[in-house]
């Protein structure tokens, strides 16, 4: 009997690691057994989540069966509306493949005949996060895209005006805040974005616990604001005028302090500001945002005389017209309010892996629009064109014409405007490439997928998300399974040599070379005299695999790592690989001036680009109707609403849909409508509506709620599975509807080039 349970002991391992599917960055305990995933629950030791997970971390099991997922290359040899039309073939055939027809496409007609897409999981992995720039170098196209656009380019774009760099993003210092007041978020369903925070729910608890206040803004009450002190119901589309109307009375009432960074701030730029948000008088913004005066004038005395307050904006406040500007606003907010930069309040991270701290000095600043696009002269934004308008420079014939497009890790099918339209304009390229597990709505149009393995069978560290993270931490992660399968960097190496026209058999170690040196040079740039050789520092590296390599040099070259034994006490390949549980380094501390990269040095509180574009928001003050409608000018029912999306805790955008236990249970893709508008417009809870956009229309099913404030309706992202040529079994049968049917892509932010997802007029009648 001994001898069979010491066999079964060892058949049983215990691995620990982070859970790669969403920013939270939670510790998982995995437990193995005979090679398989016998158990996932969350890790009480990890020192940043200390247990904390949700229902998506413990499908890592379902997610690497699933026979969906494809584990060979395949080459499509017919209609992309057949799932049988499809080939598995060899990775040097699949290579050769993409080197003859991709090559003779940009041989033929350029370069920028190439458009680039890169979707929200390359953030969560590292051959993504690490190999991708060497992908982008080799294309050398200008027709650059990515979900940024769909999402969070506001903030990178209102972080580079204000301190000089779009990734100096500062986050809410949730452990230690009195005061929070958000505004487009619900981290009790996303986990939280931009804001790295294992157990959001929980942190925002013990705010209240210890006697502060959560203030949320949204017009649903989600289920955040359903635990927050107040929720407020606010017009779709109108945060920045809320938060420039809060702005507003700090001046007025004589509340504006700048804290502790008030030697880092321009005293004109503090006036340029006062001015600009002059027309924005509480009474004003309250007929716009539906907030009453009253309100926001005790809103923002409560952020002014909190002992430590912050604000925080997401999604909801970034994909709207005025996204830039409310995302600029967030953090004049928290700057006016003496709250950036101080314990308690908006801070900066600083990652393990980051360049070191270096002396206070003007830098190069920040811009946009090097490049333009094509069709309708939209500027560059991070080397980024808007996604919204690729579908234009598919279809647009002439010089330039894109004709070939590569995807890695995206499905913009789904997740970008007018969806239908660049459904169409895919199916029309020459080739295509899609890096992807699935064949989903996106991939079926490509003529070669070359799929990564499993998440449990590569390595892990968060490279996005430790610099937005509300404490400092490190955790590396070891692969617990095998695969046969190349792994997602040595895919993206060998595409960036067929790009740069070294050929399908050239070596991907070339490709791991080149970016390791270049990280150690760069992290000796500033040293002068005491500089070492890259290949000194090579030569001392611990780690085996290409992109634990980079990792480390990064790490041991950072602000708390061993300078390759300057700082025996410093962090290096050892202590990530033997702290399973993760590294606390401790909470978030002052980093102005040192983060600016401004050119005066100094925080740019009125770029110039964000004054200009306050007028136009003026305008839309004096131009936007006081309210929404309830019945047209002949006494009708008046069908228009404005349509918001929604999330859930068991989605991640579309890819988390082909896991049963996450789907199944109520159905999720409905329509929510305010009890007061259904029973105006004759629309039953269950039954059927026709919705209709400018662009497009679609049949939901209606869920009648009061959580909907009236003159609005909500439909979630990411749904809409009911297409031919996919492989989802699973999601094929809890298909839903793809709300981005019905938004615009011409409608854009337009300093970000962020697509508007939100506040979409829509008309509404029974189906």
């Amino acid at each position: 009997m001994n001898d069979v349970r010491d066999a079964i002991d060892a058949e049983t391992a215990i691995h620990y690691r982070t859970c790669p599917l969403c920013e939270a960055t939670c510790g998982l305990e995995i437990t193995m057994k005979g090679g398989s995933v016998a158990r996932i629950r969350g890790d009480r030791d990890d020192v940043f989540s200390h247990g904390f997970l949700c229902p998506k971390g413990s499908t890592l099991k379902q997610l690497h069966e699933d026979p969906d997922r494809l584990r060979a290359p395949m080459i499509r040899r017919g209609s992309p509306d057949d799932p049988e039309s499809w080939e598995a073939v060899s990775w040097d055939d699949a290579f050769a493949e993409i080197e003859q027809r991709l090559l003779t496409v940009m041989g033929e007609h350029g370069r920028d005949a190439l458009a680039l897409y890169l979707g929200n999981p390359n953030v969560h992995n590292l051959g993504g996060a690490l190999y991708n720039r060497a992908v982008l170098r080799a294309a050398a196209t200008k027709n650059i895209y990515s979900a940024s656009t769909v999402d969070q380019m506001p903030k990178h774009v209102s972080s580079g005006l204000l301190f000089g760099s779009p990734d100096a993003i500062p986050v809410p210092d949730l452990d230690r805040t009195d005061h929070l007041l958000m505004l487009g978020a619900n981290p009790w369903e996303s986990n939280g974005s931009l804001c790295t925070a294992p157990d959001f729910p929980g942190r925002v608890k013990a705010i209240q616990e210890r006697g502060g206040k959560v203030v949320v803004v949204d017009p649903r009450r989600t289920r955040t604001a359903k635990e927050a002190d107040e929720h407020l119901f606010i017009r779709p589309g109108t945060d920045a005028f809320l938060l420039c109307g809060l702005l507003h009375v700090l001046f007025a009432e004589g509340l504006v302090s700048l804290g502790d960074v008030i030697d880092h701030v321009d005293a004109a730029a503090v006036d340029a500001v006062r001015a600009a948000v002059e027309p924005f008088t509480a009474a004003g913004v309250a007929a716009v945002t539906g907030i009453d005066a009253a309100t926001i004038e005790r809103l923002a005395r409560e952020l002014a005389v909190a002992a430590s307050a912050a604000v925080y904006g997401r999604i909801g406040t970034h994909t709207v017209a005025f996204g830039t500007l409310a995302s600029w606003a967030v953090d004049a907010l928290n700057l006016l309010t003496g709250n950036l930069d101080r314990p308690g309040g908006a801070m900066f991270p600083l990652a393990a892996h980051a360049s070191k701290p270096r002396p206070p000095k003007p830098g190069r600043g920040f811009s946009t629009g090097r490049h333009t696009s094509r069709v309708k002269g939209y500027p560059e934004v991070r080397s980024e064109l808007p996604v919204a308008t690729l579908a234009d420079e598919i279809e647009t014939v002439g010089e330039g014409q894109v004709r070939a497009v590569i995807t890695i890790a995206g499905n913009p099918v789904l997740s970008t405007p007018d969806s239908g339209r660049l459904a169409a304009a895919l199916a029309t390229l020459d080739f295509m490439v899609s890096v992807d597990p699935y064949l989903n709505e996106t991939t079926r149009f490509a003529h070669v997928i070359l799929p990564p393995p499993s998440p449990l069978a590569r390595s892990h560290y968060d490279v996005a998300f430790t610099t937005l993270s509300v404490r400092n931490v490190a955790n590396w992660s070891e692969p617990i399974v095998d695969t046969d399968q190349p792994q997602e960097h040595e895919i993206l190496a060998r595409l960036a040599l067929v790009l740069g026209g070294q050929g399908a058999g050239a070596d991907p170690a070339i490709v791991d070379e080149l970016l390791l040196h270049g990280a150690l040079e760069r992290s000796q740039k500033d040293r002068n005299g005491s500089a070492r050789p890259a290949a000194e520092l090579v030569a001392l590296l611990e780690a085996t695999e290409p992109t634990d390599r980079l990792i480390e040099a990064l790490v041991r070259c950072g602000p708390y790592g061993d300078g390759f034994g300057e700082n025996p006490d410093g962090l290096n390949f050892s202590s990530l690989r033997d702290n399973p549980h993760g590294i606390d380094l401790g909470p978030l501390q002052p980093r102005v001036p040192e983060v600016l990269r401004t050119t005066s040095g100094t925080i740019e509180l009125a770029p110039p680009a964000i004054m200009e574009d306050m007028r136009r928001l003026v305008r839309a003050l004096e131009e936007l109707p006081a309210e929404t409608a309830e019945h047209a000018a002949d006494g009708s029912p008046d069908t228009t609403m404005l349509l918001v999306g929604r999330r859930h805790v068991r989605s991640n955008n579309s890819w988390m849909h082909n896991v049963n236990v996450l789907v199944k249970g109520k159905e999720r893709c409905t329509l929510q409508i305010n009890p007061a508008d259904a029973s105006r417009l004759g629309l039953d809870d269950g039954g059927s509506a026709k919705v209709a956009s400018s662009v497009g229309s679609l049949v939901a099913v209606v869920e009648v709620t009061s959580d909907v404030m009236p003159g609005v309706v909500s439909l979630p992202h990411g749904w809409g599975h009911a297409q031919p040529g996919t492989r989802l079994s699973i999601a094929a049968e809890h298909a839903g509807v793809n709300t981005n049917v019905l938004t615009d892509g011409a409608v854009l932010d337009p300093l970000s080039g962020n697509a508007v997802l939100n506040a979409i007029p829509v008309t509404l009648a029974p189906a």
